[in-house]
């Protein structure tokens, strides 16, 4: 009865699908369970669900083996995550499997030694990590018979919700803020879906989404973020999937991640103990680090003061992809950055910007302004003696900088007429 109160709000007949080792949707907060569904609040406490799996058993190495022998995507964990079998196989993005760059140039300058390695997300075929939870969110919304696939966004994910819908022949339809960064209002609008921008902040359009999810409006839509939000938050898992393979079936000591609602950080470590508790790697710790920027860092304040809970703030910074002013998993990053002997700390708009620079100049890595955010504030926890740079490090970026080029500025380093003449007067013949 307590699940079909939830799903009368979406109301979309479906056959029985296939989540593959999914087996409920389980609460966060009371650990009450349910049937697999469109469903995203538990209707006894209210708190957040997500899936609840019965992993595969038996020899680590054969797993370990069955991972390695498949595609180059994010589908060789489909034994780990709530999707068919055959999903490679389905029209889809095939995001994942992206470079871990070991940053040796990067590492001298900020005076790590252990190792510094940057996971790039900008390699994914919308040029950013949402493609990996975009993936998990369609094969829910095809297993429930969503015809519609939506979301509410700060910019990456409006993208990686119309490519996805492309490729799966589903009609998109996304909500964004009505001033987000001309590039990621392109690479949303370029596929044809239905974009849509609303006047105010990344949270009141994700308030109207809510209100759209109960109205007739919205019957036969998949959000991905909200009513297909268990499903979707799994994509984040991969990251952690692969930075362990990468490093070859180890657990990284450190590992720096952005900060928006919080999901992907808090779903990085559900991933880490998956691969712990299947024997995939081995058990030992590891301190998580979450990265706001100044202008949005409700859960970096509630870190330094102590706090539970996660006051809201009003958004005003250039990492417009990271403002969400109320962020629904700020409770849940604060336990892990806590547990596992991390932090949350944050880093205004002109450290951003220089961070942009600098990953740029040592590693050849344009990052967006969210990248920015996570190597400026590695830089300073460095700097505050709170990373030991005798450790392996992992930093995320999740980004391209081509899609928040308005951050930063540059330019020919001069202009000269087509001669050699002009080219020694200008002094540049000793570069």
């Amino acid at each position: 009865m307590a699940v079909e109160a939830v799903e009368s709000r979406t109301s979309v007949p479906h056959t029985t699908p296939s989540f593959g080792p999914a087996v409920a949707l389980s609460c966060r907060e009371c650990g009450e369970r349910f049937p697999l569904g469109p469903s995203f609040a538990c209707v006894s406490c209210f708190g957040p669900l997500e899936v609840a799996y019965e992993l595969p058993a038996g020899d680590p190495e054969s797993l370990r083996r069955r991972i390695e022998a498949g595609p180059a995507n994010i589908w060789r964990y489909a034994p780990l995550l709530p999707v068919p079998a055959d999903v490679a196989d389905r029209p889809n993005l095939n995001p994942g499997f992206t470079k871990l760059v070991k940053a040796d140039n990067l590492a001298r300058e900020l005076g790590v030694t252990g190792g510094l390695y940057v996971k790039d997300d900008s390699g994914n075929p919308t040029h950013s990590f949402k493609d990996r939870v975009v993936a998990i969110a369609v094969e829910a919304a095809r297993a429930f018979g969503f015809t519609t696939l939506s979301c509410s966004s700060t910019g990456n994910l409006a993208g990686a919700v119309g490519a996805a819908a492309a490729r799966a022949g589903l009609r998109s339809c996304v909500f964004i803020p009505h001033d987000l960064e001309a590039g990621k209002v392109v690479m949303a609008a370029v596929y044809g879906g239905e974009l849509v921008g609303i006047e105010g902040t990344y949270d009141d359009v994700n308030r109207f989404c809510s209100e759209l999810i109960g109205d007739p409006l919205g019957e036969g839509w998949g959000f991905v973020n909200v009513n297909l939000r268990p499903y979707y938050g799994e994509g984040s898992k991969t990251l952690a999937y692969e930075i362990c393979e990468q490093l070859g079936w180890r657990l990284p000591d450190q590992i720096v991640v952005p900060v928006a609602s919080g999901s992907q950080l808090t779903k990085i470590d559900k991933g880490l103990k998956e691969l712990v508790a299947l024997g995939l790697v081995e058990d030992r710790p590891y301190r998580i680090f979450g990265a706001q920027a100044e202008g949005c860092a409700p859960v970096s304040r509630a870190f330094k003061d102590g706090h539970e809970v996660v006051r809201p703030v009003k958004p005003d910074t250039i990492a417009k992809s990271l403002a969400i002013g109320n962020p629904a998993d700020g409770p849940y990053v604060l336990d892990i950055a806590r547990r596992t002997g991390g932090a949350v700390e944050d880093v205004d708009d002109e450290r951003i910007v220089e961070a942009i620079r600098l990953l740029a100049r040592t590693e050849g890595i344009f990052a967006e302004t969210a990248g920015g955010v996570t190597v400026g504030v590695t830089r300073k926890l460095l700097e505050d003696g709170r990373l030991d740079p005798s450790l392996t490090t992992v930093v995320l970026n999740t980004g391209d900088g081509l899609k928040t080029l308005d951050a930063v500025a540059a330019g020919p380093t001069a202009t000269i007429p087509p001669s050699l003449s002009a080219f020694r007067a200008a002094g540049l013949a000793g570069l």
